[in-house]
């Protein structure tokens, strides 16, 4: 339980909430947790060492998607991993830098994540709905402009978020959370005024939104227009392969986020249901996004396939 007294001294060692898991089912749960997070890296870097390797996928479209899988496997390996270990070791002690470091990493991901999904979806956009002026506007300027701004529109965001909580004097010891964020973070607070931090958070969580619904929603939308009337089957199969899967990771990222944001306003809903919810916000993506990618982009699926044939002929 958290101690309510404020303490006069800050203590670095941090006690954070866990998931309430008995003792004979945390080792069981470790080991899946483990295996999920081994299957996401090796999935990822696959695809990261496809379009590394493979000449066919040295294209706008795959070098903006290179940043996906990367985010995705900084994003699980900041959560993941102590996570399981509190679980195995049965122990809620974090150290204060590591878990400032935590909170930084998990909202760079999250950020980064819907950042990458727009600069994606404006490539997709030129390829479909304006072909003619595709190489002209996706040159290689374009594609350094479209993955610098996403990354560093993000990292400028989170330095100044996290920045903020420096002139904080932290008094309380209890993080209210099973990872390090940046609410919790500020918890611990004591006898300052957060309402600059609370309406730069509330700035940057409607600018985030905004150009990450903004721009893929008039992307798309017009995508899907040329998919109706445009009676060519091969522009309609090719919006389809290279469109559904970012619709997918897309749609997916943002109903974990309302959904994990929705929980914590139902007092009906049970904690560990609530630490859940947000815990899937870190290994869903991570985990999916490299199978959704697989299915439906045939390239990604040919290469792949191809390397597998390639290393049977040498093995033979």
């Amino acid at each position: 339980m958290e101690d309510i007294t404020p303490n006069l001294t800050f203590s670095f060692h941090l006690q954070i909430d866990t998931f309430d898991i008995p003792n004979p089912v945390n080792y069981p749960v470790f080991l899946i947790g483990m295996l999920v997070y081994l299957f996401s890296i090796i999935c990822n870097l696959v695809i990261l060492m496809l379009i590394i390797t493979r000449k066919s996928l040295h294209k706008p479209m795959y070098y903006l998607l290179f940043s996906l899988p990367l985010n995705d496997m900084i994003g699980i390996t900041a959560f993941l991993p102590r996570l399981l270990g509190d679980i195995v070791t049965q122990t809620n002690f974090v150290y204060y830098p590591t878990c400032f470091l935590q909170a930084f990493v998990l909202h760079v991901y999250a950020g980064a994540t819907l950042f990458i999904l727009a600069a994606m979806s404006i490539d997709r956009y030129f390829a479909i709905c304006k072909p003619l002026q595709y190489h002209s506007v996706m040159t290689p300027f374009t594609l350094r402009f479209l993955i610098c701004s996403a990354w560093g529109l993000d990292l400028l965001l989170m330095i100044i978020l996290f920045g903020l909580q420096a002139k904080g004097n932290r008094c309380k010891t209890f993080i209210a959370n099973v990872y390090c964020d940046n609410p919790s973070l500020l918890q611990l607070s004591c006898g300052v005024d957060l309402s600059v931090n609370n309406i730069y958070g509330l700035f940057m969580t409607a600018l985030i939104q905004m150009i990450s619904l903004v721009i893929p929603l008039y992307s798309y939308v017009n995508i899907l227009l040329i998919c109706i009337f445009n009676r060519q089957s091969d522009a309609k199969s090719k919006a389809v392969n290279t469109c559904l899967a970012q619709i997918l990771i897309f749609v997916l990222f943002e109903c974990m986020i309302t959904f994990t944001i929705l929980s914590y306003r139902f007092s009906d809903i049970s904690p560990n249901s609530r630490k859940f919810c947000g815990s899937m916000i870190f290994i869903l993506p991570p985990v999916l996004n490299p199978i959704i990618y697989g299915i439906k982009t045939k390239e990604l699926r040919t290469s792949f396939l191809a390397v597998i044939h390639n290393k049977k002929i040498t093995n033979t």
